[in-house]
């Protein structure tokens, strides 16, 4: 087997994968509970002086 297809055989699989599960953790990661302070801390960033 070529490494090109092999490599594409597994992007196809495992890779889409873990890609769809890293997506699903950033959403529930982001919509948990307490999440909106973090997020309103983080917003406020730029605008801290030092």
């Amino acid at each position: 087997m070529e490494t090109y297809t092999a490599m594409r055989h597994f992007a196809d699989s495992w890779g889409l994968l873990g890609m769809t599960l890293f997506f699903v953790g950033v959403i529930l990661f982001t919509y948990r509970p307490g999440g909106k302070k973090l997020a309103d801390e983080i917003a406020r960033i730029p605008l801290k002086e030092d």
